[in-house]
This record gives structure tokens, C-alpha cells and sequence, in this order.
């Protein structure tokens, strides 16, 4: 079931406290009426209206236009009885939501029109109440013409947007299929053609180590000398690749808080210099996949990165003061960033509660132990 608050616009420059405010309001012109069938009326009209725009308001097809039209008349009728026309506002942000263009022309013609004409014939009967209220009617006709407009021009903005989105997302799948392919041909034309030499010669020196030995040694040097030369070409390939630097992750990391509008604070006692270049990466991807999640569903204002260092392992916390939750699942990213400290036997804890969101990951310095034994 949808969240109540979710029919009223964030983009249409009133505050959520003077929507609830027109939902009052009605019923305040209604108690003016001296009639009791009067004062009935008006409160059933008003129910009803609440009830067609709750239940209607996120549907498609023909229940669309069947709930603008009973909304427009009952707007009708409150604007001539009761001189109330700021549901003719509510009509307006629904009208914005029609998808079809043809639709969407229709209705708003429609309710501009009707608003209008309303307004006008009423004003006859009750002339001075329209008198004193002359900046309000204003104020609504021109949220009649232009939220329409404005709530139609969001909704497309943000298709471009995931549009968008979803290219660039296509696009990185593509770049890092390509770096596969290339990264495959690389180990083909080196490693392949150097293996393959390694075993015929293997099988040279088989058959000649017996009947000539001299000849079978200098075979085996070639398959040494070949081993080597596949080594280094493997090094080279390697150091080419892209290395992710944390302090440079790091930093790409405080600019997206600070456009983000997040406050947040780093402490960092790790010597980079003595850090594994593989692990240094998985850290990298790490950092960024937690600040992403921060703000994509966090909702947090604060967020605070702690790297710190002991003899056996590499600590990284990254928490915030964001919407938590009592039980969460592993998304994507989490998995991902759970799979990349495996693969480094590493590990991660996560610590969700309504008031933030924690995550702590482990390396231990196993890389840097072998290279220096």
C-alpha cells in the first residue's frame, strides 16, 4: 500500500503542511453554509473527492480520466456552493501524471476551463467573498496552468535521467567486456605461443637426454630462458593494467560527498607504501561501493571512514547516520564487495539499525607476508 504523503508533489514549491492545510480547509467554507442539507452535502462532496483521488491517483488507463472527471466536478460544486476552488491545485498535480499526450492536453484544457468558468459564474452570487479572497484565486488559476506543466516536465526529466543511466550502465558492461576480450587475446599471443614452445621442446629434450645429452641440455636451457621471457611479459601485462589507489579512490570519494551535501570525516593510519597493490585495489572497490550505497539509500547526512592498520591485518569502516533497518539483505553491491574480500581472504560485517549503517571489512596481510618470505 502506498505511503499517504506520497499524492503530494515535492516539486511544485508548497510544502507538505499547506497541502494538509487544503485538505482542511474545505470543510471550514463548508460550516460557513447556514443550510444542514448544505453543510451534508458539502462534506460527503469533500469525502468523496478524498476517496476518488487516494484510489485513483497511481492508475493507468481509462480510471485515469473517469477520476479527473467526477474531481473536476466536484470541484464544480464546491467553487459555485461554497466558493471553495483550491481543489482545482489537487486536480492539477494529477493531470501531471498522465503519461499520453493527447490525454494530458484534454484534461488540462478541461480543468483550466471549468476552473475558470466556475469561478466566474460564482463570483456573481457571492461577489465580495471572491473580492477578498482575489490574490488566492489568482494564486490558483496560475497553479492550474503551470503545475500541470511542471509535474509533466519532472516525469520526463527523470526518464532521461534513468535513460541515461541505464546507457552509461551498458556502456561500463560493454568497456569491461572489452577489457576481458583484450586482457584474453593479450594472454593468448604471449602465454600462449610461449607455452606452446616450452612443450615442444620439453619433448625434444625427452627424447634426446639419453642418446645426446648435450643437445638435450641446451633444449632445456631454451625452455628456461622461454619460461623466463613468459614471466616478464606476464609482469609487464600486469603492470599495465589500471592500479586503483586508495588515496586517489579516496579523494574521488571526498568530492562526491561534499556535491552530495554529506559531511564526513576520514582517519587513516595505514601505510599505503606497505600495502599489497592487490589488496590496495580491493580496498579501492570496496570504499567506493559503500559510499555508493550510502547515497543511493541511505538517506545520510554524515558519514565517517576509518582505515586503520595492525601487525596481521588492514581494518576499513565506513558508517553513516543514515535510515538504517532492523534486518537487510545483501544486495549487488554488498555481495560483490563481500565476494572481492574473499577472493583476498578478507571478510565483512554489516550493522544496519534505524540509526545507521555499518560496514566493516578485514584484510589480512598474507600477500605482503609471501612477498617479503
Amino acid at each position: 500500500m502506498k505511503d499517504w504523503y506520497h499524492i503530494f508533489p515535492a516539486n511544485t514549491g508548497l510544502s507538505l503542511y499547506i497541502w494538509i492545510i487544503f485538505c482542511v480547509l474545505p470543510f471550514y467554507f463548508i460550516f460557513r453554509a447556514t443550510s444542514l442539507s448544505e453543510i451534508i452535502t458539502g462534506i460527503v462532496t469533500t469525502l468523496i473527492f478524498f476517496a476518488v483521488y487516494w484510489l485513483t491517483f497511481k492508475s493507468k488507463g481509462a480510471l485515469i480520466y473517469i477520476g479527473i472527471s467526477v474531481e473536476i466536478i466536484i470541484n464544480i460544486i464546491m467553487t459555485i456552493l461554497f466558493s471553495y476552488v483550491y481543489f482545482a491545485l489537487f486536480i492539477a498535480i494529477y493531470i501531471g501524471n498522465i503519461r499520453k499526450k493527447a490525454g494530458f492536453i484534454t484534461m488540462y484544457v478541461v480543468l483550466l476551463v471549468t476552473t475558470v468558468l466556475a469561478i466566474v459564474y460564482a463570483s456573481f452570487f457571492n461577489y465580495m467573498i471572491f473580492l477578498n479572497h482575489l490574490p488566492f484565486l489568482i494564486m490558483t488559476i496560475l497553479g492550474v496552468i503551470l503545475i500541470p506543466l511542471n509535474k509533466r516536465s519532472r516525469l520526463k526529466q527523470e526518464e532521461l535521467e534513468a535513460q541515461l543511466e541505464d546507457a552509461n550502465q551498458r556502456i561500463a558492461e560493454l568497456a569491461i567486456k572489452e577489457e576481458r576480450h583484450r586482457i584474453a587475446r593479450d594472454l593468448h599471443d604471449t602465454l600462449g605461443q610461449r607455452l606452446s614452445m616450452i612443450g615442444l621442446k620439453s619433448d625434444l629434450s625427452r627424447k634426446l637426454i639419453d642418446s645426446r645429452p648435450e643437445e638435450a641440455k641446451a633444449e632445456l636451457q631454451d625452455i628456461q630462458n622461454t619460461a623466463r621471457h613468459a614471466l616478464k611479459e606476464v609482469r609487464e601485462m600486469i603492470s599495465d593494467m589500471r592500479h586503483v589507489s586508495f588515496a586517489e579512490e579516496l579523494k574521488n570519494t571526498k568530492m562526491i560527498l561534499d556535491t552530495a551535501g554529506v559531511k564526513h570525516q576520514e582517519i587513516l593510519e595505514t601505510d599505503f607504501d606497505n600495502v599489497p597493490i592487490l589488496i590496495e585495489n580491493v580496498l579501492s572497490m570496496c570504499l567506493r561501493e559503500s559510499v555508493t550505497n550510502i547515497l543511493k539509500h541511505s538517506d545520510a547526512t554524515e558519514c565517517m571512514i576509518i582505515m586503520t592498520e595492525s601487525d596481521r591485518d588492514i581494518f576499513l569502516k565506513v558508517s553513516d547516520n543514515g535510515t538504517g533497518a532492523d534486518s537487510f539483505n545483501y544486495g549487488n553491491g554488498l555481495q560483490g564487495m563481500k565476494e572481492r574480500l574473499q577472493f583476498v581472504n578478507g571478510e565483512s560485517h554489516v550493522h544496519s539499525s534505524m540509526s545507521g549503517f555499518e560496514v566493516n571489512m578485514t584484510v589480512p596481510k598474507v600477500l605482503r607476508q609471501i612477498e617479503e618470505g
